[in-house]
């Protein structure tokens, strides 16, 4: 199974409402988008395909309140840290966003993943 799959599987476990770089319009809140934003390309020297990709993955919460917002994105990070399907550690504490447009809360986190290939 791919990472992609992976990561979805575990994000929608914690969050029904979980899509691949951007959500539909009417999408209901909370929801989690999440995309990744790079990762170390593996190399080695023999030119042997590597049996291991990494990846830093960027969550996203979108909520109506900060509250919910924050307590979501803590609950994906302790999913990430507790799997044993690959290997997922964050990079940064969560940070928080509104736009007052929409409006909507946002609880942002970047977490290196490392997976089988």
């Amino acid at each position: 199974m791919s990472l992609e799959t992976q990561l979805f599987t575990l994000l929608q476990a914690v969050c029904p409402r979980t899509f691949p770089d951007f959500a539909p319009t009417t999408t209901a809140r909370p929801y989690v988008t999440y995309q990744q934003i790079g990762g170390v390309a593996v190399n080695h020297l023999d030119r042997l395909v590597p049996n291991k990709r990494n990846a830093l993955v960027q969550v996203n919460v979108w909520s109506d309140t900060r509250a919910e917002a924050s307590a979501l994105i803590q609950s994906i990070e302790d999913a990430l840290r507790m799997t044993t399907v690959f290997q997922a550690e964050p990079q940064n504490a969560p940070h928080t966003s509104f736009d007052a447009d929409i409006p909507v809360y946002a609880a942002i986190q970047d977490f290196d993943i490392w997976a089988d290939r």
